[in-house]
């Protein structure tokens, strides 16, 4: 059973080196290309009750790479375009 698990576990690490370093090669290959995401920001702070008020900080471009893994510093365009709300807790 413990050989089976091994050989489990050696697989998906070897499938994920293979997909980080394709698509570290794709990106390079395509001159690291970026695009910008409008990001709202707030802040969350608690009150009484259990409950909580969100302030509105403003919202900025943010620059984000054409990739599935996070490249050149920069976070994934697809996972910004799903949390363009980012709320900070106090």
């Amino acid at each position: 059973m413990k050989r089976w698990v091994r050989w489990i576990a050696l697989g998906l690490l070897g499938t994920a080196i293979v997909l980080y370093a394709g698509d570290w090669l794709v990106y390079n290959l395509r001159r690291s290309p970026t695009e910008k995401i409008t990001v709202s920001h707030f802040l969350s702070a608690p009150l009484k009750n259990n409950k909580e008020e969100l302030d509105y900080l403003g919202s900025e471009d943010v620059a984000c790479s054409v990739s599935f893994f996070p490249q050149g510093g920069h976070t994934p365009c697809w996972y910004l375009r799903q949390h363009k709300n980012q709320v900070t807790t106090i």
